[in-house]
């Protein structure tokens, strides 16, 4: 097969210069469009979110299976292609990430994973029907509680939108119940809460469980409980907010100091 030629359109200007020192997530930057491509700028003000094809240049294009970058070292190896490494024979990596704002030929945008200079090969808006809700994947666990909790709260806030009090509360429920029983997006994990919306909405956004097919998320309204009940075979795991939580040190407090916490196995 011929080569396929590739022109970028833009670069990313970042203050992050080396893949090393990027954060987990990425870090907010700007998109610079050359001036041939401005015109494909229409109205892409209108989407609230955008993916952004770029050329990882710096990354190793000789690695065919590996690990997960910055994920648990014992876990299994993979193949390129079932993973989101940057290493891989063509080093197209593809970012999903909030628009901010256009000015003329630059796009800012809330954070992307690309070091400054990066090459960006295309930008496509995100649309509706891009979602898959309740996804079959692997599960790559980070190395640590802090990462895993720092994952869950990003993923918290792409899936609520505003960061509240109930979201925390559901992110600490979430990493509680991921250390208990590892993958939450399973068939087989099932999930009751208890609580305001926002905090059913946030654990439902990070387990992906759904109310059919299969059913293995419910919930009841009480402004005036915050607990989730988590069970799976026969481990149970209930944990509840114990009464009068300072809600502002929510991230901070210890879990014992945060929650009533029971787990147990069914006969």
């Amino acid at each position: 097969m011929d080569e396929i030629l590739l022109k970028p359109i833009g670069k990313v200007k970042s203050s992050i210069t080396e893949s090393k020192e990027m954060p987990r997530g990425g870090k907010a930057a700007v998109i610079e469009i050359f001036e041939p491509y401005t015109a494909a700028l229409l109205k892409l003000e209108e989407n609230s979110h955008i993916w952004v094809l770029s050329w990882f240049h710096k990354a190793d294009r000789d690695m065919l299976v590996g690990s997960p970058l910055n994920r648990n070292p014992e876990k299994p190896e993979y193949g390129a292609f079932a993973m989101r490494s940057p290493s891989r024979p063509n080093p197209v990596a593809i970012t999903l990430t909030r628009l901010l704002e256009i000015d003329n030929n630059r796009l800012y945008v809330e954070r992307i994973d690309a070091i400054d200079g990066t090459p960006v090969i295309d930008i496509k808006p995100y649309f509706e029907n891009d979602i898959i809700f309740s996804p079959r994947t692997p599960y790559f666990p980070p190395r640590d509680g802090e990462q895993l909790q720092a994952m869950f709260m990003r993923q918290a806030l792409s899936h609520h939108q505003e960061l509240c009090p109930e979201l925390q509360i559901g992110v600490r429920m979430a990493t509680l119940a991921s250390n208990t029983f590892g993958h939450l997006n399973t068939p087989d994990l099932f999930i009751h809460v208890l609580g305001p919306p926002c905090l059913a909405d946030t654990i439902q956004g990070l387990s992906r469980a759904r109310l059919a097919n299969p059913p293995r998320f419910s919930y009841h309204v009480d402004e005036d409980s915050l607990e989730s009940h988590w069970s799976q075979g026969e481990r149970h795991l209930s944990i509840m907010l114990k009464p009068n939580v300072n809600m502002e040190r929510i991230m901070d407090l210890d879990e014992e100091e945060l929650f009533v916490i029971e787990t147990w196995k069914s006969q």
